[in-house]
């Protein structure tokens, strides 16, 4: 394999490089569930300890001797060393979880890991009431550190980066269809759209520290909203305080604005609203948040559960916005509003919020795309020599563009297809294969069947969790650029 990569001129001493500079930052995120650990008496503040240091010191080892003989990176680079830095992080990420207070085998570890770390918010742990304050963190801290992006993160705190491939790292990474640079450099751009996710989770920590929450308690849920991730620090989720309104409230906000591309909040917050009101794809966002809303409190009012004005308003309202943003948050048993409101949840699953965001699914982006694309085929149907073009946000589309996005869809529905008949190869129940391999892969997390609604994933067999665990990857990286390795073409000259 390393003959190969040498063959193909992959600049492998700058890839071994970069990954010891992440590995050295995943190290020092380390210490904060060490210290958390500590400060409450647990043991696993020597587990945390040794992890970080550990971690930090193969990440330094390879930095100090992986001395490359150029810092350019090409295409190739930016490809492999995105899909292998997720796998690594997951690698490191998972030690703590086989020797903490409550240790699970390597296969849970893992998978716990990289749904963490891609924010699908997916649990092969039953019950999480019984972990340490340092394993909590931990988990909240895997999910918003992959909710920005880890490559992002690096080229933020890196800005040599800016000349070594940073632009073919954050293409590789980014979610959505274009990738434009709101800064001149792309370090920059990382810098702001850090600092603004930044700024959102300390802002949604004190608002929810000031309700019913403790302090431990408003980071971790922070941190799984922001992100779009889904970790909770309690078994029974956000259910945990389903009797506030107020905490209801604060967390829609904020799911939301995890589900809106961080480019957009970056011009608002610079004075320009106007790129808000007339962006096409953050109108539709809204737009199908209200006609769920509609859908969802009709199908409640009828089926006699409306008990409270709560019942059809706030509580439709946060599974929505859960549901849409591929949160996976839940503060009630939301199946129990009926098969409409469930065909309806696997319709936003699969449409995900905004690209450049830090949710998952295909994004309403690309469904744009594709309803725009596919009215203009029907009205070649009738008129067959008129030229019509896709437009968003009144520019026109590069038809290339367009065909990639059918590509991407097309491809997408195959992961699902494929997945569910390989989980269904382990033995998992038809339904049970096919919405798992959907969930994973829009990196929701949400189960059915055996797992349960919002419940852990133990149950399934090693092999199907390794299968979702690459679902999770793809879903994430958003397909190409982890499929782009199996191709031929990707390692030839």
């Amino acid at each position: 394999m390393l003959n190969i990569i040498r063959r193909h001129r992959v600049n492998l001493r700058m890839l071994c490089r970069i990954a010891g500079w992440l590995l050295l930052i995943e190290g020092f995120f380390m210490v904060f569930p060490a210290l958390t650990s500590l400060g409450y008496g647990e043991s696993d503040s020597v587990v945390f300890g040794v992890t970080a240091f550990a971690t930090a010191l193969v990440g330094l080892l390879l930095a100090r001797f992986s001395k490359p003989q150029s810092s350019h990176m090409g295409k190739r680079d930016g490809y492999l060393l995105t899909a292998m830095v997720w796998v690594v992080f997951s690698l490191f990420g998972m030690v703590p979880f086989l020797f903490c207070s409550r240790p699970i085998g390597i296969t849970d570890s893992f998978f716990e890991a990289m749904s963490g770390f891609t924010t699908t918010g997916a649990s092969v742990l039953e019950s999480v009431d019984g972990m340490s304050h340092g394993i909590h963190l931990w988990r909240a801290m895997m999910q918003w550190i992959g909710g920005m992006g880890i490559i992002l993160f690096t080229l933020a705190v890196i800005p040599m980066l800016n000349h070594s491939g940073g632009m073919q790292m954050f293409n590789a990474e980014v979610t959505g269809i274009t990738h434009d640079k709101i800064q001149p450099r792309i370090s920059q751009t990382a810098k702001s759209l850090w600092l603004i996710y930044f700024g959102l989770t300390v802002i949604l920590v004190l608002l929810l520290w000031a309700g019913p929450m403790s302090l431990f308690d408003s980071v971790c849920q922070a941190f799984g909203a922001v992100s779009t991730g889904g970790y909770t620090s309690h078994s029974l989720g956000i259910g945990a305080w389903s009797d506030s309104v107020y905490i209801k409230v604060v967390l829609i906000i904020f799911m939301f604005l995890g589900g809106v591309n961080f480019g957009l909040i970056y011009k608002c917050l610079r004075g320009n609203w106007r790129s808000l009101r007339y962006n096409d794809v953050f109108r539709t966002y809204v737009g199908l948040i209200l006609i769920m809303l509609v859908l969802f409190s009709a199908t409640i009012i009828a089926r006699g559960q409306a008990r409270t004005w709560v019942d059809c308003t706030i509580d439709p309202l946060f599974q929505i916005v859960s549901t849409i943003t591929s949160t996976g948050f839940t503060t009630t048993n939301y199946e129990a509003w009926g098969p409409f409101v469930l065909s309806l949840t696997f319709v936003m699953m699969f449409f995900g919020a905004c690209a450049g965001s830090t949710s998952g699914g295909a994004k309403i982006d690309r469904i744009l795309y594709l309803f725009k694309n596919a009215h203009n085929e029907l009205h070649r149907c009738l008129y067959p020599n008129s030229i019509l073009s896709v437009k968003i946000n009144d520019r026109v589309v590069n038809p290339d563009l367009v065909s990639k996005v059918i590509a991407f869809l097309c491809i997408y529905m195959l992961l699902i297809v494929g997945g569910g008949l390989a989980l269904t190869a382990c033995g998992v129940p038809l339904v049970d294969s096919f919405f798992s391999s959907f969930s994973c892969l829009s990196n929701t997390g949400l189960g059915a069947g055996v797992t349960g609604y919002g419940n852990s994933y133990d149950i399934l067999p090693d092999g199907a969790k390794w299968i979702l665990s690459f679902q999770m990857l793809i879903g994430r990286l958003e397909i190409f650029t982890v499929l782009v390795l199996f191709t031929p073409a990707f390692w030839r000259r």
